[in-house]
């Protein structure tokens, strides 16, 4: 009887550990982002304005960027639930608070070429992503 509880709380505790490394999937914050970059005028969106939660840092993970690339802009390990490393239909952005991912989205490449300024990732204070279509 030991065993099984023993066994079961140990499941438990893998199984919290595993859905914080990855994050929760946001597809609200998803479609609105999308629903911006939908509109052909828009060239570069501030992703602070689309949030509701707290982060201390985002990076955009451009198409076949490898586990490795991803450890080293996040600092921590990331189970990537999107299998980025062999896609090139989407980039993704990962928010990140307390040093703990919280939170990402799918951004599709349809949309056009992603890019930002800063090397050290997006802060809510400087969290411009500028779009080239």
């Amino acid at each position: 009887m030991k065993k099984i509880v023993f066994l079961i709380c140990f499941a438990l505790i893998f199984l919290a550990s595993c859905s914080q490394a990855a994050g929760i999937h946001n597809k609200g914050l998803e479609k609105s982002i999308r629903s911006s970059l939908e509109k052909k005028s828009v060239t570069e969106i501030d992703i602070k304005s689309f949030t509701d939660f707290d982060w201390d840092k985002a990076y955009l993970i451009t198409p076949y960027t490898d586990r490795e690339t991803i450890k080293k802009y996040l600092g921590i390990k990331f189970r990537d639930p999107t299998n980025i490393a062999n896609r090139d239909d989407i980039y993704l952005l990962v928010f990140l608070a307390k040093n703990k991912v919280v939170q990402y989205v799918k951004i599709p490449t349809k949309y056009g070429s992603l890019m930002h300024e800063n090397k050290d990732g997006l802060t809510p204070s400087n969290a411009i992503i500028k779009i080239q279509k």
